[in-house]
């Protein structure tokens, strides 16, 4: 019989736990690019990823969406819905074939009942969301494009193993997934992201977004919060 151990917000669980808890969830395997969810489903389990990547996107207008992220291995969605009984307020799609363990939201509020240990490890992600999307909402409100792109990119980006001075976005996103994450027009991002390279502050390689210049990167963000 399956259980949590797998899941690393159920570490803290027992073995019995673990196991009578699984008891009651389903595991299934998706492939790349399935629907997992979509926005105003009325379900309200809890997805956790076993293995894969999902993407999170929101639908703003017709013919319009905002990509709210990526989630992989270890990671969960779906448990606004389990606490407060609402529709589903996002879409999930896969990125690559993946593993989802489905769990029924009365066992997820079984399990925050029953372990302090998990509803703070809930209360602790809610808390760096908030902060995440306040952030989001104040560089909406008042920079730039360019000055969100620029944001978006250092985000995206990790420490370049060949060089610590530098950081990659890899794999590379498209221009019209970056247009998609900072609610703009993909032409905008096209042309920032040229200007970028032209100036030497970034390399467009196969494998990803090489940022060769990150404090002039952060010196524009700061100009643009300066500005506004």
């Amino acid at each position: 019989m399956q259980d949590l151990s797998g899941i690393s917000l159920f570490h803290s669980l027992s073995p019995e736990q673990s196991t009578r808890f699984a008891s009651s969830c389903t595991w299934r395997d998706y492939g790349e690019h399935e629907l997992v969810i979509d926005i105003e489903d009325t379900s309200t389990d809890v997805r956790f990823i076993v293995t894969g990547a999902v993407r999170v996107i929101i639908r703003i207008a017709v013919g319009k969406e905002v990509i709210l992220g990526e989630m992989s291995e270890g990671s969960f969605f779906g448990e606004i819905s389990a606490i407060d009984n609402s529709p589903r307020s996002a879409n999930v799609t896969t990125l690559t074939r993946s593993r989802i363990c489905t769990m029924p939201a009365s066992v997820f509020r079984t399990i925050l009942s029953e372990s302090p240990e998990v509803a703070m490890e809930i209360m602790q992600l809610f808390a760096a969301r908030i902060r995440s999307l306040n952030m989001r909402l104040a560089e909406h409100s008042f920079l730039q494009a360019k000055h969100r792109l620029y944001s978006e990119l250092l985000r995206l980006s990790r420490v370049r193993s060949a060089n610590p001075d530098h950081r990659i976005v890899s794999p590379p996103p498209t221009q019209r997934e970056l247009a998609e994450r900072i609610g703009t027009r993909r032409e905008v991002v096209s042309r920032e992201l040229n200007q970028l390279e032209r100036d030497g502050h970034i390399e467009k390689a196969r494998g990803g977004i090489i940022i060769s210049n990150v404090a002039e990167l952060q010196h524009r963000i700061s100009e643009g919060w300066e500005g506004s």
